[in-house]
């Protein structure tokens, strides 16, 4: 029986979003012609599974959440999390304690608290759990939940403050290792659970907002000699350690110093990457190559420089870069905020940003970007446990990745960044289809 192929687009030229189109048949290329425009899918050839996407619940996402209508908010979260409307999220991150996108610098902790005794996460539970445990009902399945922190306790840094980098003091790494263990154990007993923890957000970067520097060496010494045996010594073995949790550009130096060390190498489940700085997608390639036994996972990437409603080349970015990582042996993507407000905050230090949905708190208005239909596209028909596929084209600007979910239907993603639309031929086997493709457009091929 000949495939059949369903196409489902979104353009800048129409104002329909996800938009579906006739139904097209695959036929045998009996004359056996030289075809235009191809683009090759090859089943035969499979590589990693995939784990699914999700975004961030900041406090700034749970609170712009919590100013609008209860409605509105219920819309949002069916938008994210609902398996049949929605994009079929079921990944998440939280961070431990704050982050630039919480109300203000805190932590669970009484200053100099070493024993951890006064020890609390009441203040997740304003904002932050009740938005988890909507998401997950909205879901009807739990979510895979990892936890970052942006920064140990003041008292517990070089520098005396949770801002602006410094390092953690040398006496403070048990302390800052069991810290982890009360957060995840907190969690679970609010009914959180969490998946996985990075060893630190973006360890490289000194930002005026809660920031933490670590040294390769220094990430790879805390995760092999505090991290790793305490997680492991409360019970915790189970739990995901990821490393680096920063940018592409010196991700492959980053991952081999801790991955090489197999004392260290042992607790860790994979590398974590962010998409700012640069489009190096080779380089998650280079670091599966070589430890190809660990995972790669997409921790964080937003549009900077605050809210952009109605652009279009923030959706263009989403995909292009899904689509980069995802052809280099990435496992997942979590977006950044899954939320914001109509300023791009709230922000403690006014480092405004993007999201794929913004809602106007003053206006009790909720509004969608490119971003949230483009990741739609993948998000919607790309399943978890699917594996990516082999593909192979021709075509210049444009960018494609192909997928085969658990019950055998292939999902091929074709990203045209090009002001000039073009006629594609999509081949499978022995037979072909030929497809109409927009300007500025990102098209689902579903091929049953």
């Amino acid at each position: 029986m000949s495939k059949k192929v369903k196409v489902i687009q979104t353009s800048q030229q129409s104002n329909k979003k996800w938009e579906e189109q006739p139904t097209v048949q695959l036929t045998k290329n009996t004359h056996q012609e030289k075809l235009e425009n191809t683009i090759e899918i090859d089943a035969s050839k499979e590589y990693q599974e995939w784990m699914g996407f999700g975004g961030a619940f900041t406090e700034a996402a749970a609170y712009s959440l919590a100013q609008i209508s209860p409605e509105k908010r219920e819309s949002v979260l069916s938008a994210y999390f609902d398996k049949t409307n929605g994009l079929g999220y079921n990944l998440g991150r939280t961070h431990i304690h704050s982050c630039d996108f919480a109300l203000e610098n805190y932590t669970y902790v009484e200053d100099g608290d070493e024993s951890l005794a006064s020890f609390s996460i009441e203040r997740e539970q304003k904002y932050v759990i009740p938005l988890i445990k909507d998401a997950t009902n909205k879901a009807g399945e739990q979510l895979t939940l990892l936890s970052s922190p942006w920064s140990p306790p003041a008292w517990m840094k070089t520098n005396d403050e949770m801002n602006h980098g410094g390092k953690l003091k040398d006496e403070y790494r048990q302390v800052w290792a069991n810290y982890y263990v009360k957060y995840i154990q907190e969690m679970e007993a609010a009914g959180i659970p969490i998946w996985g923890v990075s060893v630190q957000n973006e360890p490289e970067a000194v930002q005026t907002w809660d920031s933490c520097i670590y040294t390769a060496e220094e990430e790879r010494d805390f995760v092999k000699n505090y991290l790793g045996p305490t997680l492991e010594k409360n019970g915790l073995q189970d739990k995901n350690i990821i490393i680096w949790d920063h940018n592409r550009d010196v991700i492959v130096e980053r991952a081999s110093t801790v991955l090489s060390d197999p004392e260290a190498a042992k607790y860790v489940w994979g590398t974590g990457n962010h998409w700012y700085v640069s489009e190096e997608f080779e380089n998650l390639s280079k670091v599966h190559d070589a430890f190809p036994d660990k995972h790669l996972l997409f921790t964080e990437g937003c549009i900077e420089g605050g809210v952009q409603l109605g652009a279009w080349h923030t959706g263009e970015r989403y995909a292009r870069n899904i689509i980069g990582d995802m052809n280099n042996w990435l496992e997942g993507f979590i977006d950044w905020n899954i939320v914001l407000n109509e300023q791009g905050g709230p922000n403690h230090v006014g480092n405004y940003c993007d999201a794929p949905i913004i809602v106007d708190t003053k206006k009790d208005e909720v509004h969608y970007n490119s971003s949230y239909y483009y990741i739609g596209h993948f998000s919607k028909f790309i399943k978890p446990g699917a594996r990516r596929i082999g593909v192979t084209s021709g075509l210049e600007g444009v960018s494609i990745t192909a997928f085969k979910n658990s019950n055998g239907e292939m999902v091929v993603i074709v990203l045209n960044e090009n002001e000039a639309s073009l006629n594609t031929n999509v081949i499978v086997e022995d037979s072909n289809a030929e497809i109409h493709v927009p300007a500025r457009s990102i098209s689902t091929f579903i091929i049953n």
